[in-house]
């Protein structure tokens, strides 16, 4: 079944379409309800968030008339944008984190770190923890997606800036600053590929063979991903969450509140294997084995080997496709945010060409060609080692 496709299609006749029908003005009734709470919530929200920033706009210099939206995300956070009111102020960033949905503690000490460790995230100028609002550095809204769809001759440029920033956070790793990305929260971010890809997205059934593939796979990649070296992990370090910035300020980088202690290769391949844009396989070789010297001579614990390193890179970024496939399928059918659909058949391609080239992962690809069949897959091998 496709994302935009009802599993259950009604005919001109079927009853619920009947505007007469007395129980389609029962069910309409709780959804206005629903509806009405929702905007009184919203108000609130609002006149709450304004009485907050009413002594920090004079303290800032900021027009508080010029609040705008800046932007959302895949969770409940969203973000507005205030205008300078006098010489000598700049633009800000509101966060609006409503608790108990999210929580800006982790936001808030990931600052914290990532700026100590010479990474350029947005200082927290002002919070309240408990409302769930902070004012933030205003990065602009120049992402680097957006200067990739514009010109990708940018590419060497911007990738070289965010691998030096990926190294520099690194270097700065120690254990018990971030939780663990142990073995359980792995396995929970691969249990929504069969969740919401396979189950809700296809209307796959798995019997219980098809279940022991997928836990037998899984342990495979867990296996790998575990053996890693560990250091700090921001978890979404990709296009759409790095800031194009002049000079030495490049890249501004967002959305780091998820950071985790985990595998070294798992930051490297949200860059290089995008869910938001592609790259040649020759491309991507280079700019792993490029991180790959860099690395090695700050003296992060990567592979001696470069094949060994590169299949690590692989089979992590595998771990993730197969979660970003099934994290996809619930923002649409949970909380009704269709805009990640069109980027799931990049996402699926990657997660098959690795599956492709190594045996270990044959039946994992058997299960999804058997119960997701793409005949447009690119059945080309690529590099492995």
């Amino acid at each position: 079944m496709s994302a935009a496709q009802d599993p259950s299609p009604r005919t001109p006749s079927s009853r619920s379409d009947r505007s007469d029908d007395p129980s389609s003005a029962a069910e309409a009734q709780p959804r206005a309800e629903s509806h009405a709470r929702h905007e009184s919530e919203a108000h609130a929200r609002h006149e709450a968030l304004a009485a907050w920033l009413a002594p920090l706009a004079e303290r800032f210099g900021l027009d508080t008339a010029s609040l705008r939206p800046a932007s959302d995300d895949a969770s409940f956070r969203r973000y507005f944008r205030l205008l300078p009111a006098r010489d000598g102020a700049v633009p800000m960033i509101v966060m609006d984190a409503p608790p108990p949905m999210e929580d800006c503690r982790p936001f808030v000490h990931a600052a914290q770190v990532l700026r100590a460790a010479g990474v350029n995230v947005p200082e927290v100028h002002d919070a309240d923890l408990g409302q769930g609002f902070l004012l933030l550095d205003d990065f602009g809204a120049m992402t680097f997606l957006d200067c990739l769809d514009a010109d990708r001759g940018a590419a060497a440029t911007l990738y070289r800036d965010a691998t030096e920033a990926l190294v520099r956070m690194q270097v700065a790793s120690r254990p018990g600053v971030f939780p663990d990305y142990d073995r359980a929260l792995l396995d929970r971010e691969l249990s929504l590929f069969p969740d919401w890809y396979l189950g809700r997205h296809r209307g796959a059934t798995l019997t219980d063979g098809q279940r022991g593939i997928l836990r037998t796979s899984f342990d495979l990649l867990l296996d790998n991903n575990l053996a890693q070296p560990r250091v700090f992990v921001h978890r979404d370090y990709h296009s759409r969450n790095l800031m194009r910035l002049d000079g030495p300020r490049n890249p501004g980088v967002l959305d780091f509140q998820d950071a985790v202690y985990g595998p070294i290769t798992y930051d490297l391949v949200s860059l290089l294997r995008d869910a938001y844009i592609s790259w040649d396989e020759e491309q991507v070789l280079d700019w792993v084995v490029r991180y790959w010297e860099h690395a090695r001579r700050a003296g992060l614990p990567v592979a001696d080997d470069v094949g060994q390193f590169y299949r690590d890179f692989e089979w992590m970024g595998l771990q993730r496709h197969l979660k970003i496939l099934g994290i996809f399928a619930r923002l649409y059918y949970r909380d009704g945010k269709d805009r990640y659909l069109a980027d799931m058949p990049l996402v699926r391609q990657y997660a098959v060409k690795t599956m492709q080239r190594y045996t270990a992962l044959t039946p994992l690809l058997h299960l999804l060609e058997t119960l997701d069949p793409d005949p447009q897959t690119d059945r080309r091998v690529g590099f492995t080692f």
